[in-house]
């Protein structure tokens, strides 16, 4: 994977430079200076040629789009959650282009899809610059027929066998040195085979091992709970510790 950044006049983007470059052309996007353009970024641009064929649930009001024949992407923007959301819902403070939240993720997100770890491949993010604060957007490859963990657990649809395989997911991301800081039955998808992908690694970070590593699992048993009426978590941790 090649990361580059480019700077527009009302954006910064860094993009995976083959998968961006050549869905960008597939589209016929162009800019005077360059192939890429910030408006892949706005749900207003794929509305208008019908290529927004779904919606995720949840807060940030996330877009999947039809970017070739044979891919989807999700388009996220960057939304506040909380007390904060009140006073700006899309606003981050302005602290430098690498420290910005979409540059970090999709740096975290790619060093961890290079090694070969189940996290949606990275397109892209575009950073837009207000004077001292910013907005931002991501665009990454949709998982074929993945549904979330919350939704299957709701619908009694995970088996002991699935949970553990949850469990040792999270067991390779935290020997990577993973600290999920939302690790949640909403960030874990299962797709088509069974396989489970955690995604919305916005905030997170590398770290040597340490507390933090029950702090997440406990995290996730309170989410669990409340879309189960067994006690799945048992069966997710019995896979993180007999993970390799």
């Amino acid at each position: 994977m090649r990361l580059a950044a480019l700077q527009q006049t009302n954006g910064l983007i860094l993009h995976d430079v083959d998968s961006l470059s050549d869905a960008c052309a597939s589209h016929q996007l162009s800019s005077p200076t360059h192939p890429l353009n910030t408006v892949l970024f706005e749900a207003d641009y794929w509305q208008s040629r019908g290529l927004v064929v779904g919606e995720a649930p949840g807060r940030g009001s996330s877009l999947f789009l039809q970017a070739r024949d044979h891919e989807q992407w999700v388009l996220r923007p960057y939304q506040r959650g909380g007390l904060i959301a009140k006073v700006s819902k899309q606003r981050y403070v302005w602290l430098g282009a690498e420290r910005t939240r979409a540059f970090r993720e999709v740096r975290l997100t790619a060093a961890l899809y290079e090694q070969g770890l189940p996290v949606p491949r990275p397109v892209a993010c575009c950073v837009t610059r207000f004077g001292l604060t910013y907005e931002a957007a991501l665009l990454t490859v949709r998982i074929p027929g993945a549904r979330a963990l919350a939704s299957l657990l709701s619908a009694e649809e995970a088996d002991e066998a699935l949970l553990m395989r949850v469990g040792a997911m999270i067991k390779r991301f935290h020997q990577a040195g993973l600290d999920h800081v939302d690790l949640n039955a909403r960030n874990i998808l299962v797709d088509e085979a069974g396989k489970p992908w955690l995604i919305d690694l916005d905030r997170c970070r590398l770290r040597p091992p340490g507390k933090w590593q029950a702090g997440n699992l406990q995290r996730l048993e309170r989410s669990v709970v409340k879309f189960a009426s067994a006690r799945p978590h048992t069966h997710i941790v019995a896979g993180y510790h007999s993970g390799s």
